[in-house]
């Protein structure tokens, strides 16, 4: 299950009180590893994939930075649904972890040190149509001297995305600052293409949701579960963003 924001409890304990909306069955074919390791990025990729675009054979998907746990899970997702995915990859590394991943076919753009143009290569990989769908990591929204510090330059600009997105398509943002301007929405009402912000929260602020995400765990490709006595290891290394995924701890 997933806590609510309001929640008194905490989730780390042997024996928990919570209401029932919060909970779904674990199917028998679904190991607990499994289960823990994909709820959360697994909600997240099924609302955006299922709720927010209705992802359907032959349909062209970008996920940026496709590395990322969420980003992973995101394209099993949409090849499961038969959809054609392109993904970005920040890093040799991470180019390398996308290829392995099985079921292959995703097609994997290095964008570390700018060795690709997204909206271009975007455009080519598609016949100059443009991707029906972008699931995007956050967006740069100003010129490099103005952007935040925090902000990751390999993240591509706004208006890249909005060159890419195909007549129709759907834009799926993470960027919860996301700001438009005027140029911007009219490039959008000519592709008559919609915006989507993708809330991680939105399943238990709203009583209408609950329930909903009963059909949700699926399997995906996870690492094996790391024991008790390696988790602070583990953590250390993504405290220090050595490591950039999530790990299920096995008890």
């Amino acid at each position: 299950g997933i806590l609510p924001l309001d929640s008194e409890e905490s989730g780390v304990c042997e024996v928990i009180l919570v209401h029932e909306h919060y909970l779904v069955h674990k199917p028998e074919k679904v190991c607990w590893a499994e289960a823990a390791g994909t709820l959360r990025d697994g909600l997240r990729a099924y609302t955006a994939l299922h709720y927010l675009c209705h992802v359907s054979p032959g349909t062209s998907v970008l996920v940026l930075d496709g590395a990322s746990p969420f980003g992973t899970i995101a394209i099993q997702l949409a090849q499961h649904r038969g959809a054609k995915v392109i993904s970005t990859a920040h890093s040799l590394e991470d180019k390398q972890y996308l290829e392995r991943l099985r079921p292959a076919g995703a097609r994997v753009m290095d964008v570390s040190h700018g060795k690709a143009d997204v909206a271009e290569s975007c455009l080519e990989e598609t016949g100059g149509l443009g991707v029906d769908i972008v699931l995007d990591a956050g967006v740069r929204l100003y010129s490099a001297e103005d952007e935040p510090a925090s902000k990751s330059p390999l993240l591509p600009h706004k208006h890249d995305i909005i060159t890419l997105l195909g007549a129709g398509g759907h834009w799926i943002t993470t960027e919860k600052d996301l700001q438009l301007d005027p140029p911007d929405s009219r490039s959008l009402f000519l592709k008559g293409a919609t915006v989507s912000f993708l809330n991680d929260e939105i399943w238990t602020l709203s009583s209408m949701q609950q329930g909903k995400y009963l059909d949700i765990l699926w399997w995906p490709q996870l690492d094996e579960p790391i024991p008790l006595y390696e988790a602070k290891v583990s953590m250390e290394m993504v405290q220090r963003n050595q490591a950039r995924k999530r790990q299920v701890i096995q008890f």
